[in-house]
């Protein structure tokens, strides 16, 4: 499926400063009022059967969706990925741009993959930002700068310092190239990784293109190892399936390639978004031009390995992306460019951080239909449907993720840990969702490395 008008770029507002960003806190006014309504006009068990039917018919959709991205991803990936790489000469200058703070356990470790690209060294900038960071990251990168004449640091203060997007903007302003590819400090690229982003920039309509990330760390704890495998069901079966069925796919702030005049025609990347690559991804799109995605282009980078990481990482995701649904869903539904499918998934893909905060709803539905607060013959469908609509969709991306990597059949029982892990991720969206419906600040953090400190209130796996 394509987008219409690619030919051209449609304008695009600048992004959402502070007052875009705050949340909208009458909708927590605005929902008790309609549920006491509700329940005044149509009874407790009334409400109670007419929202669960509601949510069934969203999780109905998602499954659908799991589903096919799933089937999708079986069918084709595999060829896709066993894929002879046609070589066609195509050779854009590139920069290459990782932001860090507080990276001296792993700035070494990234210089040495950001060296080994396997690109022409004359076409290669390799600007690292040292964000403000009160570790040695400074000075070793200082020292590495020396001994290789195309790694350019950038230093910035504390007081600089506004969070990942500030940095790659700071890095922005020095590009000369016509290409920028983002890695994070923990990541470690394979050395074809540059050739294989950049050759979807051959066609002119293509704006940014994303590559696959696996964890590299997955025997460090029972949350790594579920984190590799919840990568595996992201990037082999769920972003593969937007690539291949809607040509939708997100650029993932990671391990991605993005245009150098295209992201400048949008002023850079949002500082006021702590997920500033969905708001990219749907700046871009709005504005005509595509999103590519590249099974092939693979780098690593470490998984988080306690659950109190694992809460500040995803709250993070959610409450970003929570953010961008904010934002934008009025510009996706009101855009010439889409089709009305695919507003229809771009709305899916927005309101992604938003299933487990009804998948919690869910659970209290279940709750009280089971404790005969809403009465059997107001149960128009069996429970059962609920309860296996919550869970099935993501476990069937999982499994297709598993079978993709061609994972051991044994370790299939690990899936099992998913739940508790999925009743964490219901808990910490919804936070993200009050907190961003009130306006709480919030900025950017770093994730914890596998080699810091455990952080207070961490809880290892």
């Amino acid at each position: 499926m394509q987008l219409r008008n690619r030919g051209r770029h449609e304008p695009l507002p600048a992004p959402p400063g502070e007052e875009g960003a705050q949340g909208t806190p009458w909708v927590l006014l605005t929902l008790p009022g309609l549920a006491l309504t509700s329940v005044g006009t149509l009874g407790v068990g009334a409400t109670i059967t007419v929202v669960g039917v509601g949510l069934q018919l969203v999780f109905i959709a998602f499954f659908a969706r799991h589903l096919a991205f799933a089937i999708s991803a079986l069918h084709t990936a595999p060829r896709d990925l066993e894929a002879e790489i046609v070589d066609t000469g195509f050779r854009p200058s590139v920069a290459v741009i990782v932001a860090c703070k507080n990276e001296e356990k792993v700035i070494r470790k990234l210089v040495g993959s950001l060296i080994a690209l396997d690109y022409p060294p004359q076409l290669l900038e390799l600007i690292v930002v040292n964000d403000g960071s009160t570790d040695r990251t400074g000075e070793i990168l200082t020292s590495l700068a020396t001994e290789h004449a195309h790694l350019a640091p950038l230093h910035r203060s504390p007081a600089e310092s506004n969070g990942k997007s500030g940095a790659l903007n700071a890095a922005l302003a020095r590009v000369t190239a016509d290409i920028v590819i983002v890695f994070d400090g923990d990541h470690q690229p394979r050395p074809n990784v540059v050739r294989r982003l950049v050759r979807h920039f051959e066609d002119p309509t293509i704006a940014a293109v994303q590559g696959r990330c696996q964890i590299s760390n997955p025997g460090d704890s029972l949350i790594s190892r579920l984190v590799a495998i919840d990568y595996l069901a992201g990037y082999l079966v769920n972003e593969y399936g937007r690539q291949s069925i809607y040509r939708l796919p997100a650029y993932g702030g990671a391990n991605c390639a993005v245009r150098t005049t295209s992201v400048r025609e949008l002023g850079g990347w949002n500082v006021d978004s702590v997920t500033e690559d969905t708001d990219l991804t749907i700046r871009l799109t709005l504005t005509g031009q595509r999103v590519r995605y590249d099974v092939t282009a693979v780098d690593e980078e470490e998984g988080v390995i306690t659950v109190g990481r694992f809460w500040r990482q995803r709250y993070r995701w959610a409450r970003g992306h929570q953010q961008v649904w904010r934002d934008y869903r009025g510009l996706v539904w009101r855009s010439p460019i889409f089709s009305w499918i695919e507003k229809v998934e771009m709305t899916m893909f927005l309101l992604v951080f938003h299933v487990p905060v009804l998948s919690g709803l869910g659970l209290l539905v279940l709750a009280l239909w089971g404790s005969g607060v809403a009465p059997a013959g107001q149960d128009p469908v069996n429970l059962f449907l609920l309860w296996t609509l919550l869970l099935l969709g993501p476990l069937l991306e999982l499994s297709a993720g598993l079978l993709l990597s061609r994972a051991d059949r044994r370790e299939a029982p690990i899936l099992l840990f998913f739940l508790p892990l999925f009743l964490v991720s219901i808990a910490l969206c919804a936070k993200a969702w009050f907190d961003g419906i009130r306006g709480s600040g919030y900025a950017w953090g770093k994730t914890s490395r596998a080699g810091d400190a455990p952080t207070a209130g961490a809880v290892s796996a």
